[in-house]
């Protein structure tokens, strides 16, 4: 089946004013690592969370006294949706309804009883906020561990349909589930088996993958895995870093599968060898660093960046513009076509004025 069609047939919920599943673009979240009671921080980070790209923030509300962060932040020039990442007590996930969050966070499982999990429900259908279904390999049900042995794929799906039907009996549809693991193959089939289950939005992602290198990889392989197969519809790079690099990747994921409606210049550049006559190296960084955060295409664009006239000239023809590198030179392509030899000082100032007319 075709990705996009496999894509429209989920269920679609809405964050604010952020679709999320039924064929919508997909969503990159980030969660804020301040105190929630510290509102400056916290307003801070998201601000800078929302200029990164961000499309969704999840804040971490442990008690009803940051509840009072949510109401200021949603009162404030703040626009991006705000999830309340909730544990234990309803009262915090009913006051957070009530203070105008755009998405509530829970496992019905650990809020209470059927009686709690139902007030909470009626918050969200009064101020129509999708709930989340957050299950992790971290914190499964112990009877589900007795059961599998392990936090195996399909424990976590078990877990999370098991959430899905308490509400579903109290009849709410307004839902996206997430199942994260920290081991990447078991995220990948959980989530698989979740799809094929039920029609409802997935939030996909590696949880506790690591550093920036290190969990960037396994997100890559376990998001990028999933959204080829055109399952999921948002998703977290989870970092131990600053925020503002799991949108930075996240973004950079989507991208590279050309799902970022956001991305119009992908680079292509090869990683040169003993024939590269160029600084190529410093050329591309320069390139993404400096330069690219300045263009603003009208349409999507291939620059190809070669070092050589191996595979230069094939590659940069193939490109909408692009250099081949030859002895502190290069020649400029553009639809194919040679324009010019440049000497290498000039050539990404030209190559970007030449970019801007396309």
């Amino acid at each position: 089946m075709d990705i996009e069609m496999r894509k429209a047939e989920r269920l679609s919920v809405k964050a604010g004013n952020l679709v999320i599943g039924g064929g919508a673009p997909i969503s990159v979240q980030s969660m804020t690592n301040t105190d929630t009671h510290n509102y400056d921080a916290t307003y801070a980070q998201i601000k800078r969370l929302e200029s990164a790209g961000c499309d969704m923030i999840r804040l971490a509300v442990p008690d009803l006294n940051a509840v009072e962060t949510i109401r200021k932040l949603k009162r404030s020039d703040v626009n991006i949706p705000l999830v309340a990442d909730i544990h234990f007590d309803y009262k915090i996930a009913i006051s957070c309804a009530d203070a105008g969050v755009d998405k509530i966070r829970i496992n019905p499982g650990n809020i209470g009883s059927r009686e709690r999990v139902a007030e909470v429900v009626a918050a969200c259908r009064e101020h129509e906020i999708p709930i989340r279904i957050g299950v992790n390999s971290g914190s499964l049900e112990r009877e589900l561990l007795h059961k599998y042995g392990s936090p195996t794929p399909e424990a976590l799906a078990e877990s999370a349909l098991g959430h899905v039907r308490i509400l579903e009996d109290l009849n709410y549809d307004k839902i996206v589930i997430s199942i994260k693991s920290s081991d990447v193959r078991a995220m990948i089939q959980a989530n698989r088996i979740l799809h094929d289950a039920c029609p409802y939005p997935l939030h996909i992602g590696v949880t506790e993958a690591g550093s920036v290198h290190i969990g960037t990889l396994k997100s890559a392989v376990g998001i990028g895995s999933l959204l080829c197969d055109g399952i999921g519809d948002t998703i977290r790079v989870s970092l131990t870093a600053d925020p503002i690099y799991e949108v930075r990747e996240g973004r950079a994921l989507l991208a590279a599968l050309g799902m970022d409606e956001r991305s119009l210049i992908e680079i292509v550049s090869c990683p040169t060898c003993g024939r590269t006559k160029i600084d190529l190296i410093s050329l591309v960084s320069q390139f993404e660093n400096e330069y690219l955060p300045k263009l603003h295409p009208s349409r999507k664009l291939k620059v190809a960046l070669m070092g050589c006239a191996v595979n230069g000239p094939g590659e940069a023809r193939e490109a909408d513009i692009g250099i081949a590198g030859g002895k502190s030179e290069a020649l400029l392509f553009k639809h194919g076509e040679i324009m010019k030899k440049l000497p290498e000082s000039e050539l990404l100032d030209v190559l970007c004025e030449e970019i801007n007319k396309l």
